[in-house]
Protein backbone atom coordinates (compact mmCIF):
# COMPACT_ATOMS: atom_id res chain seq x y z
CA UNK A 1 0.00 0.00 0.00
CA UNK A 2 1.70 3.14 -0.57
CA UNK A 3 1.29 6.19 1.37
CA UNK A 4 -0.51 9.46 0.65
CA UNK A 5 2.12 12.00 -0.81
CA UNK A 6 1.95 14.36 2.25
CA UNK A 7 2.82 11.00 4.73
CA UNK A 8 5.28 10.02 2.46
CA UNK A 9 7.05 13.78 2.72
CA UNK A 10 8.07 13.08 6.53
CA UNK A 11 8.97 9.43 6.14
CA UNK A 12 11.24 9.62 3.66
CA UNK A 13 12.72 13.14 3.73
CA UNK A 14 14.47 14.95 6.14
CA UNK A 15 11.42 16.33 7.64
CA UNK A 16 11.49 13.00 9.86
CA UNK A 17 13.30 15.28 11.43
CA UNK A 18 11.06 17.97 12.56
CA UNK A 19 10.52 16.70 16.07
CA UNK A 20 14.27 17.35 17.03
CA UNK A 21 13.51 21.12 15.57
CA UNK A 22 10.50 21.23 17.77
CA UNK A 23 12.48 19.50 20.52
CA UNK A 24 15.30 22.15 20.27
CA UNK A 25 13.12 25.09 20.08
CA UNK A 26 10.66 24.44 23.20
CA UNK A 27 14.11 23.67 25.30
CA UNK A 28 15.67 27.35 23.90
CA UNK A 29 11.97 29.15 24.37
CA UNK A 30 11.71 27.38 28.06
CA UNK A 31 15.46 28.09 28.95
CA UNK A 32 14.88 31.81 27.58
CA UNK A 33 11.95 32.93 29.32
CA UNK A 34 13.06 31.10 32.41
CA UNK A 35 16.31 33.24 32.45
CA UNK A 36 13.98 36.35 31.91
CA UNK A 37 11.52 35.56 34.54
CA UNK A 38 14.20 34.42 37.08
CA UNK A 39 16.97 37.02 36.40
CA UNK A 40 16.98 41.01 36.64
CA UNK A 41 18.29 42.16 33.34
CA UNK A 42 22.17 42.11 33.59
CA UNK A 43 22.12 39.88 36.58
CA UNK A 44 24.72 37.28 36.87
CA UNK A 45 24.73 34.11 38.96
CA UNK A 46 28.30 32.32 38.58
CA UNK A 47 27.82 28.72 37.90
CA UNK A 48 31.17 27.66 37.42
CA UNK A 49 34.96 29.17 37.77
CA UNK A 50 34.80 29.67 33.98
CA UNK A 51 30.94 30.08 33.00
CA UNK A 52 27.98 32.16 34.33
CA UNK A 53 24.39 32.92 33.84
CA UNK A 54 24.03 36.07 32.59
CA UNK A 55 20.61 37.76 31.43
CA UNK A 56 21.42 40.30 28.52
CA UNK A 57 19.94 41.18 25.29
CA UNK A 58 21.40 41.38 21.95
CA UNK A 59 19.72 43.42 19.30
CA UNK A 60 21.68 42.62 16.85
CA UNK A 61 23.63 39.89 15.19
CA UNK A 62 26.36 37.77 16.38
CA UNK A 63 28.75 39.50 18.60
CA UNK A 64 26.19 42.03 18.86
CA UNK A 65 27.31 42.97 15.43
CA UNK A 66 25.07 46.47 14.47
CA UNK A 67 23.32 46.11 18.03
CA UNK A 68 24.20 50.10 18.19
CA UNK A 69 22.10 50.88 15.16
CA UNK A 70 18.59 52.68 15.15
CA UNK A 71 16.11 50.04 15.31
CA UNK A 72 16.05 49.03 11.76
CA UNK A 73 18.31 45.69 12.20
CA UNK A 74 15.65 43.98 13.96
CA UNK A 75 13.32 43.91 10.94
CA UNK A 76 16.70 43.12 9.16
CA UNK A 77 17.68 39.70 11.34
CA UNK A 78 13.97 38.84 11.04
CA UNK A 79 13.50 38.43 7.37
CA UNK A 80 16.83 37.15 7.51
CA UNK A 81 15.54 34.42 9.17
CA UNK A 82 12.54 34.13 8.35
CA UNK A 83 14.21 33.42 4.89
CA UNK A 84 16.87 31.00 6.26
CA UNK A 85 13.90 29.02 8.44
CA UNK A 86 12.08 28.80 4.74
CA UNK A 87 15.55 27.62 2.81
CA UNK A 88 15.97 25.03 5.68
CA UNK A 89 12.97 23.59 5.65
CA UNK A 90 12.96 23.44 1.93
CA UNK A 91 16.22 21.87 1.93
CA UNK A 92 14.77 19.20 4.63
CA UNK A 93 12.26 18.27 2.32
CA UNK A 94 14.58 17.79 -0.53
CA UNK A 95 16.70 15.63 1.28
CA UNK A 96 16.66 12.11 1.54
CA UNK A 97 16.22 10.11 4.59
CA UNK A 98 19.35 8.38 4.07
CA UNK A 99 21.34 11.29 4.75
CA UNK A 100 20.63 11.53 8.27
CA UNK A 101 23.50 13.51 9.39
CA UNK A 102 22.84 16.50 6.95
CA UNK A 103 19.00 16.23 8.14
CA UNK A 104 20.19 16.54 11.60
CA UNK A 105 22.30 19.64 10.42
CA UNK A 106 19.07 21.34 9.07
CA UNK A 107 16.94 20.53 12.04
CA UNK A 108 19.40 21.83 14.06
CA UNK A 109 19.94 25.01 12.37
CA UNK A 110 16.24 25.30 11.58
CA UNK A 111 15.17 25.27 15.44
CA UNK A 112 18.22 27.77 16.27
CA UNK A 113 16.94 30.67 13.29
CA UNK A 114 13.13 30.07 14.59
CA UNK A 115 14.19 30.35 18.31
CA UNK A 116 16.02 33.55 17.58
CA UNK A 117 13.45 34.83 15.04
CA UNK A 118 10.91 34.40 18.09
CA UNK A 119 12.91 36.69 20.34
CA UNK A 120 13.11 39.00 17.93
CA UNK A 121 9.68 39.14 16.34
CA UNK A 122 8.75 39.40 20.40
CA UNK A 123 10.75 41.58 22.30
CA UNK A 124 12.95 43.47 19.32
CA UNK A 125 16.07 41.79 20.67
CA UNK A 126 17.42 38.21 21.51
CA UNK A 127 17.91 36.93 24.98
CA UNK A 128 21.40 36.06 25.39
CA UNK A 129 22.77 34.41 28.92
CA UNK A 130 25.45 31.76 28.65
CA UNK A 131 28.36 33.66 29.52
CA UNK A 132 31.86 32.36 29.83
CA UNK A 133 34.89 33.95 30.58
CA UNK A 134 38.69 33.41 31.36
CA UNK A 135 41.42 35.06 32.81
CA UNK A 136 39.01 38.15 33.01
CA UNK A 137 38.06 38.12 29.59
CA UNK A 138 34.28 36.96 29.14
CA UNK A 139 33.13 35.71 24.99
CA UNK A 140 29.86 37.27 23.41
CA UNK A 141 26.80 35.57 25.66
CA UNK A 142 24.64 33.18 23.63
CA UNK A 143 21.73 31.11 23.94
CA UNK A 144 20.58 27.33 23.27
CA UNK A 145 19.53 28.72 19.38
CA UNK A 146 22.92 29.73 19.07
CA UNK A 147 24.48 26.98 20.11
CA UNK A 148 21.94 24.30 17.97
CA UNK A 149 22.87 26.33 15.14
CA UNK A 150 26.41 26.00 16.12
CA UNK A 151 26.62 22.54 16.52
CA UNK A 152 24.30 22.11 13.09
CA UNK A 153 26.70 23.57 11.21
CA UNK A 154 29.58 22.12 12.14
CA UNK A 155 27.41 18.88 11.25
CA UNK A 156 27.41 20.13 7.99
CA UNK A 157 30.87 20.87 7.82
CA UNK A 158 31.86 17.61 9.22
CA UNK A 159 29.28 15.53 6.42
CA UNK A 160 30.77 17.62 3.50
CA UNK A 161 34.24 15.40 4.89
CA UNK A 162 32.68 12.22 5.23
CA UNK A 163 30.49 12.13 2.76
CA UNK A 164 30.71 8.57 0.74
CA UNK A 165 28.41 9.32 -1.84
CA UNK A 166 30.34 8.70 -5.27
CA UNK A 167 30.41 11.66 -7.86
CA UNK A 168 28.55 12.20 -10.26
CA UNK A 169 31.67 10.92 -12.77
CA UNK A 170 32.51 7.64 -11.01
CA UNK A 171 28.59 6.84 -11.33
CA UNK A 172 28.70 7.67 -15.06
CA UNK A 173 31.50 6.06 -15.53
CA UNK A 174 30.19 2.70 -13.97
CA UNK A 175 27.33 2.64 -16.55
CA UNK A 176 28.87 3.03 -19.41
Amino acid sequence: MELPPLKKLFSDTGLRWLWLTLLCLIIDQVSKHWVAGTFDYRETLSVLPFFNLTYVHNPGAAFSFLADQGGWQRWFFTAIASIASIVFLVWMAKTPKQQRLLSIAFALILSGAVGNLIDRALFGYVIDFLDFHWAGNHFAAFNIADSVIFIGAALMIFESFTNKEPNKESNQENKK
